[in-house]
């Protein structure tokens, strides 16, 4: 099943002389559970592309379609709504709220929503996570791979159609980058989460689907294994 589709998206900044083609023409699909990763060097339109799929950054042209929906024909509102619900984040800051603890912060998507979170659900995500232990620290208590693994947390806590991943291993050391690909490719088996991933290592493209690469604003599908799910 089609979750993510992509189609002839561009995006220009600037005007004349100054003109820059960040994205030029770029089509893909994504399966639902596929684990996908976007790699390119720094200015290559990997985090544009990343933007886009969001509804973070408005494409100069092109159209992107989640779940069939037609993300740039809704109205500002209906668009932010819509993300909230069907898109999660993993930013490469960890972005969590300090005054927060580890469970509050997993669980405050569902809270903006003026949702009621299922007990079984956010203790389950604790374990999978090996977060159980913790679920009563702050962030400042944290190391930067327990960090992640809360950012992790809280974008699967909805069960959004799509995770965007943005440089999700970029402030952590050799082997916490590992672990957290590990809990990524975890999450992709266990939930049929689909993620797409955006990287400049491509040392943590090795358990994922398929790889896509951006250069200079262009996105050629190098392929990959399609690893067996998990039931």
């Amino acid at each position: 099943m089609e979750i993510l589709k992509v189609e002839h998206l561009c995006k220009t900044y600037g005007k004349g002389e100054s003109l820059v083609e960040a994205l030029k023409d770029v089509c893909f699909t994504v399966e639902q559970g596929e684990f996908a990763a976007v790699v390119g060097e720094s200015g290559s339109g990997k985090s544009t592309l990343l933007n886009c799929i969001g509804a973070l950054d408005m494409p100069t042209s092109g159209n992107i379609f989640m779940d069939g929906k037609d993300l740039f024909s809704m109205k500002e509102e209906q668009q932010t709504i819509f993300r909230r619900r069907n898109i999660g984040f993993v930013f490469q800051s960890f972005q969590l709220i300090s005054e927060l603890t580890v469970e509050q912060n997993i669980i405050f998507p569902i809270l903006l929503d003026y949702q009621r979170p299922e007990p079984a659900a956010v203790e389950e995500i604790l374990e999978v996570l090996g977060l159980t232990d913790r679920r009563h620290h702050l962030p400042s208590q944290l190391s930067g791979g327990q960090q992640q693994r809360v950012a992790i947390g809280r974008a699967l806590i909805t069960r959004p159609k799509l995770i965007l991943a943005d440089e999700p291993t970029g402030n952590l050391d050799s082997k916490n980058s590992q672990d957290v690909m590990d809990l990524l490719v975890k999450a992709s088996r266990y939930y049929q989460q689909t993620i797409v991933m955006i990287t400049h290592n491509n040392n943590l493209t090795a358990s994922v689907d398929r790889v896509l690469r951006v250069s200079d604003g262009v996105l050629t599908d190098l392929g990959g294994k399609k690893n067996e799910k998990l039931s």
